[in-house]
């Protein structure tokens, strides 16, 4: 993303010459901390990416319901609920990849839709 490299190399600049008083050219501590700082700003970056987009599926949903009818809409999402024909174990590292499964902590943050039971909730409440 532009502005976390934008960013990151403020903070770089930032710390190699006022906390490092570097005044020739860049260094060290401006690649470590610009590297720092991309890394963070990156992760905070995609966690609110990954808010917007739950919020934008709570108004795809809510958009369908108007379409559809509420409860036609709740039954699909209902529909999804229920386990596939196949039945596949995934390892906890290949969860991400995944659309199903359960996400507690902080990989919640990192989901692009929000669980089915928020989706039907927020029907409800319609």
């Amino acid at each position: 993303n532009t502005f976390v490299i934008f960013f990151a190399r403020i903070i770089g600049h930032t710390v190699d010459r006022v906390v490092f008083k570097n005044q020739r050219g860049h260094g060290i501590a401006y690649f470590v901390s610009s590297i720092v700082a991309e890394l963070v700003l990156g992760v905070l970056a995609s966690i609110i990416v990954m808010w917007f987009s739950r919020q934008r599926e709570f108004r795809a949903d809510s958009g369908s319901a108007n379409l559809v009818g509420k409860d036609k809409m709740i039954a699909a999402l209902r529909k999804l609920q229920q386990p596939s024909h196949q039945n596949v174990e995934l390892d906890d590292r290949l969860t991400a990849f995944a659309i199903a499964g359960k996400r507690t902590g902080f990989s919640r943050l990192f989901m692009s839709h929000p669980p089915l039971e928020e989706r039907i909730e927020a029907l409800q409440q319609l």
